[in-house]
């Protein structure tokens, strides 16, 4: 029987480029364990920091080093080539022009079935606004939070100062200035003072035109991972520890940062909201194959909050997602393989 071709796509323009080729490596490795080896063979494409596709691209699925970028490159270099033999395509990239609906509707188009979000729950789950916008109208609790413009942070001497007031009097301090359309992380600060706020506001406004603001609370950290299709399971919970300020990208992402518990101790009525409100979530947006959900747990009053829904969240050594599912009984290779096969259905299936 011959092999199914897997299109390992991964780099990708944006900022978690290097990430990208880290959960990509990982990936690779899983589609070669136990049976997995004798079913699916892994074409590996890389997405460039300039846009560039690379065809064959083994030599950086090894090394887990970018390639240099070129000053000049053909229109026809930032797409697939027609020829290209892959019966599903694996994206394996994160923010941007990757986890935002983009490449997604280019798979649409090409009418080739691909693993995970489609194109709505991809673009609302990279948009913090919109996200949040779903998760209300179904009645999910959140944190407080406003939408701010970067036209109001541009605006005239008497403009800026009121929108500061506004968010003083609404949120109060703590609370996290946040890009709109950034992920891991990325561009995001907590502020404690109005010159802080004043300093975030601008530096999001650099990243995103839309920003959010979301009030601080003193909170455990939490997330579930989701898997499926139109009855998709929840994941064991698992919690995050860490001493920086928050978990930003660097926490994230350095071996040692954060500490991880799996499963989370909590109270077992606790578990079952976050993984009620888990999949409530992943529904929402419409969500296929997988997401991470991230919630706050205030232990003083046993609220549950939702943060975040990740529609591709990382598969590093260091990834919760993956371990999640190892720690429910799902094993790293079983994982990619349900992946694969829900993406395949999910094509059999149309809208």
């Amino acid at each position: 029987m011959a092999k199914m071709r897997v299109g390992l796509l991964f780099g990708g323009c944006s900022g978690e480029h290097e990430v990208s080729i880290y959960s990509a490596q990982a990936i690779a490795r899983g589609l070669e364990l136990k049976e997995n080896v004798d079913k699916y063979e892994v074409v590996p494409v890389y997405i460039r920091k300039d846009g560039f596709w690379v065809m064959n691209a083994q030599e950086v699925l090894t090394s887990g080093e970018p390639l240099a970028t070129a000053a000049e490159i053909s229109a026809m270099d930032r797409m697939p080539p027609s020829e290209l033999d892959v019966d599903i395509w694996f994206p394996v990239l994160h923010g941007p022009n990757g986890e935002d609906g983009t490449i997604q509707g280019l798979f649409e188009l090409m009418q080739i079935p691909y693993v995970g979000c489609g194109v709505l729950a991809s673009a609302m789950g990279m948009d913090k606004l919109a996200m949040k916008s779903a998760f209300a109208k179904v009645g999910l609790p959140q944190v407080k939070y406003m939408e701010v413009l970067r036209s109001q942070v541009y605006s005239n001497p008497c403009v800026f100062p009121k929108l500061c007031d506004e968010i003083e009097e609404t949120l109060g301090y703590p609370c996290f200035v946040k890009p709109a359309n950034l992920g891991s992380s990325v561009g995001i600060a907590k502020v404690k003072d109005r010159r802080e706020l004043e300093a975030a506001l601008d530096s999001a406004a650099s990243y995103d035109r839309r920003i959010i603001v979301e009030a601080g609370v003193v909170a455990r950290e939490v997330e579930c991972a989701i898997l499926g299709n139109a009855n998709p399971k929840a994941s064991v919970i698992g919690e995050i520890s860490f001493d920086a300020e928050f978990y930003d990208y660097n926490t994230k992402y350095t071996s040692g940062q954060a500490d991880l518990a799996i499963p989370a101790p909590l109270p077992k009525n606790i578990v079952t909201t976050i993984q009620e409100q888990a999949i409530e979530a992943f529904q929402a947006i419409d969500g296929a194959g997988l997401s991470r959900v991230d919630f706050f747990y205030i232990e003083s009053t046993d609220e549950v909050l939702i943060n975040e829904i990740n529609t591709f969240p990382g598969f590093t050594a260091t990834s919760m997602y993956p371990m999640l599912w190892q720690a429910s009984g799902i094993e790293f290779d079983q994982l990619v393989d349900r992946l694969i096969q829900l993406g395949l259905e999910r094509a059999s299936r149309p809208i």
